[in-house]
């Protein structure tokens, strides 16, 4: 697709977006410079709520009972399809904004709003839904149990990444993760009698042992890493409290909660052991991702028109997680990367990353960004070709095991 190739409401779009490009910079660079962990993004919601009355727009705080989540609605002329774009806002503990939630942000309002004037002449309706604590807690899980997409047919966001334009990918997927908790109560003595006590560090280093012992039986993709939080204050004491946690990936959340209960029965079992008892806690599981390819080929070609060239990552590439999994089984969904750095050294989820997260390119592929994705809600609102195709593949990509997919409100 040859850049410059924009015409009509595609040129309005950008035109629109070229028109609040400094508001959307201050608006990245100001998250950005209060990273605020997940459920706790209070001045990342303010901020962009105070960009939006700018122009013109009411925001619903307190979206699904969540303080830091919240949705903007914009109707069109009729009924029609609803488009959602996506923003996540929260930061890394410790590193701030490292894998450039901020220029999410940014974009994701800079598409909607580059939309919302031209809804006049378009059918159906367009939101900008908030999700907090993508990067732990889960939020578009919860949002998801408490009905906060019930109604969108189509959901839409980009993802910075780094290394130059070989790393701009569609159709990237992603692996299930989750987090398991295991804190484990004993009894303290002197170390010279240990039979007195109930030794809490045995019970955890029990339940790695038998971890590793279970490794060979693994699937390809699975993988649990667990550290010790917790494991004692003097190697002359007993250990009476042991705290310990452990990551799960693997290809399915089917798969994950598998993993989970391996993990519960190894607790279990170290119970049984040491006389130790444990509490054990989950959190929300987050799903692999199901990117929706005609929508990814749509939103490629609009980047193509903007300069910028995407491509499908290469196979057999392992990649991280994301909440935005479970919300690609409910709905057809994208999930596209764009880079901000050329520097492929800089890793994600870095202090260095968080500084690129700011820079001059961070800056453009925001606005670009927001373009691209405003534009590819436009297809979707006005193509109906482009609406069933995504429907269908989405209703043949998702496995059966995750029950009935819906069409959503609009056919």
């Amino acid at each position: 697709m040859e850049p410059g190739q924009l015409s009509g409401d595609k040129k309005a779009i950008a035109d629109k977006i070229d028109s609040i490009r400094e508001g959307l910079v201050s608006l990245s660079h100001d998250i950005h410079a209060h990273p605020e962990t997940g459920f706790q993004e209070y001045h990342a919601v303010e901020a962009v709520e105070a960009f939006l009355k700018g122009q013109g727009m009411v925001m619903e705080r307190d979206y699904c009972q969540l303080p830091t989540a919240f949705r903007v609605v914009k109707k069109g002329r009729g009924n029609g399809p609803v488009v959602a774009f996506l923003a996540e806002y929260d930061a890394l503990r410790g590193i701030g904004h490292g894998c450039g939630h901020n220029v999410i942000a940014a974009c994701a309002v800079g598409a909607f709003t580059g939309l919302a004037s031209l809804m006049e002449s378009c059918d159906g309706e367009i939101w900008l839904i908030g999700t907090p604590a993508e990067e732990g807690g889960a939020g578009k899980v919860l949002m998801l149990e408490r009905g906060g997409f019930d109604g969108v047919d189509f959901a839409l966001m980009m993802h910075p990444t780094g290394g130059g334009e070989a790393y701009n990918y569609i159709n990237r997927g992603g692996r299930a993760s989750g987090c398991v908790t295991v804190s484990f109560h004993g009894k303290a003595a002197h170390s010279s009698t240990p039979a007195s006590g109930i030794n809490a560090l045995s019970a955890a280093i029990s339940v790695f042992n038998q971890i590793d012992m279970m490794r060979p039986t693994f699937q390809i993709q699975d993988n649990i890493n667990g550290v010790i939080l917790d494991g004692g204050t003097a190697g002359n004491i007993i250990p009476e409290f042991s705290r310990c946690e452990f990551c799960i990936r693997a290809e399915t959340m089917k798969r994950a909660e598998e993993l989970i209960n391996l993990i519960k029965g190894c607790v279990k079992r170290a119970e049984e052991l040491t006389g130790a008892w444990a509490e054990t806690e989950t959190e929300p599981v987050y799903a692999e991702r199901y990117p929706c390819l005609p929508m990814c080929e749509a939103f490629r070609d609009n980047m193509g028109r903007l300069g910028i060239s995407m491509c499908s990552p290469k196979p057999g590439e392992l990649f991280g997680s994301s909440d935005i999994g479970n919300v690609s089984i409910r709905i057809p969904a994208i999930h596209d990367y764009l880079s901000i750095t050329d520097d492929a050294s800089i890793e994600a989820h870095s202090s260095g990353y968080a500084r690129a997260a700011a820079g001059p390119e961070a800056d453009r592929i925001c606005i670009l960004g927001a373009k691209g994705l405003a534009m590819t809600g436009l297809d979707l609102l006005k193509d109906k070709g482009l609406r069933e195709k995504s429907i269908t593949y989405h209703k043949e990509t998702v496995p059966s095991f995750y029950g009935k997919i819906e069409k959503g409100n609009y056919d």
